[in-house]
């Protein structure tokens, strides 16, 4: 059985950086107003999550259970597949400053 926590960080992990790439919702509303969500700021944002994915994957290698494996697995392919992909949000506009 996962760990509820573990689970609960992996999807932390895995909604922070897909709300930093365009995946706005509610609790994301704010940040995008405060302008963290700025392209390079978002991006930056994003790869910080994605290592510290990959840092949790290095680090409990073997010791989680099929479904913890599976979802961390799943979220750092997500996040690396987003990460690779041109920008198609439609508010992304070349900084001008």
């Amino acid at each position: 059985m996962p760990n509820p926590e573990f689970v609960g960080l992996v999807n932390s992990l895995q909604a922070t950086a897909e709300a930093a790439l365009g995946d706005l919702n509610a609790a994301t509303a704010s940040a995008a107003r405060d302008g963290l969500l700025e392209e390079r700021r978002a991006r930056q944002t994003a790869e910080r999550s994605l290592k510290l994915l990959t840092m949790l994957a290095e680090k409990t290698r073997g010791n989680l259970d099929f479904t913890e494996a599976d979802l961390l697995t799943g979220a750092i392919g997500s996040v690396r597949e987003r990460l690779a992909a041109p920008s198609a949000s439609p508010d992304a506009a070349p900084d001008a400053n």
